[in-house]
């Protein structure tokens, strides 16, 4: 067979099982709604956390593609056992996040059209809604002095947190009596987020006598806060 042709040839079936790969993992957004409304599923939003802000499905986890190094530890603390279901803005960023996602073991599936087919076929969104801003004065006055105080920096949407909330339950249910925890919606309150230095969530602070004393970001042991106690 001549060499030129047996090149394109092999081309050809390349491409032909790229395209079979993306057609299995892109759904329409009818397939992707019922699909995450079934029990056991991640639904993963990979836009920035301001388009995220915007509007999102709801229950979603956020990811942000363009972000690399966010993008990935995020990913990390997602669960392989549960069927991963990513979207963006139109598709595009999504699909990318899918690739990845399946090639380091996951099992992903990408909403072709993104959230603007989303929204023009009336399907519901969650908006944020404005609260309150708690100053870092505020926050500092409320930290008692006589407790050893655990504040947990994090968001409903991110993946690690969500990882850590069994671990942070298991730590109050079993020495509830050594510390008290302390949890502050990060995605709300940008001001105190930024007093804190929780650029990465979950961040975790532990105060003595109403000093931070010890801070760490990311997935923490049980063992590793423990011995902070």
């Amino acid at each position: 067979m001549n060499k030129s042709f047996l090149g394109i040839a092999l081309t050809f079936v390349m491409l032909h099982a790229c395209n079979s790969n993306a057609q299995k993992t892109n759904l329409s957004v009818d397939s992707f709604e019922q699909k995450i409304n079934t029990p056991g599923v991640q639904v993963l939003d990979v836009r920035t956390a301001e388009e995220f802000n915007g509007d999102h499905i709801k229950d979603a986890l956020q990811a942000n593609w363009l972000n690399k190094e966010e993008f990935v530890k995020r990913a990390e603390a997602l669960d392989k056992s549960k069927p991963v279901y990513t979207y963006c803005l139109s598709g595009a960023r999504s699909a990318k996040a899918t690739a990845w996602l399946n090639s380091h073991g996951f099992e992903a599936y990408n909403m072709d059209g993104g959230i603007k087919s989303w929204r023009a076929q009336g399907k519901d969104l969650i908006q944020q809604q404005a609260v309150p801003q708690i100053s870092m004065e505020a926050f500092t006055s409320s930290i008692p002095e006589d407790k050893t105080v655990l504040v947990d920096v994090g968001a409903k949407w991110c993946p690690p947190c969500r990882k850590m909330d069994p671990i942070l339950d298991e730590l109050v249910q079993s020495n509830g009596k050594k510390f008290m925890l302390l949890r502050v919606d990060g995605a709300t309150q940008a001001e105190l987020v930024k007093g804190l230095g929780a650029d990465e969530f979950p961040t975790f602070i532990i105060y003595k006598n109403g000093k931070p004393v010890w801070k760490k970001q990311g997935l923490v042991s049980k063992e590793e806060l423990l011995a902070q106690f």
